[in-house]
């Protein structure tokens, strides 16, 4: 998918983040990167290959 000189990493990868971003509305709460991975302000994920992985889970200490 990505066009670019040296080519962004693919989203089968660690960096997969790293990528460009492609189309970008966070007014929606998402965008998508150049090698197909949707990301989503919750921090989760879609992966071109239909994986979904899921927004991290934060932990809050007891006031």
């Amino acid at each position: 998918m990505c066009q670019h000189q040296p080519p962004c990493p693919s989203a089968n990868t660690p960096d997969h983040r790293a990528a460009r971003i492609e189309a970008e509305h966070w007014e929606q709460g998402w965008c998508r990167l150049c090698n197909g991975v949707v990301i989503f302000d919750d921090g989760g994920e879609f992966l071109p290959d239909g994986h979904v992985v899921p927004a991290p889970h934060h932990c809050r200490a007891a006031a």
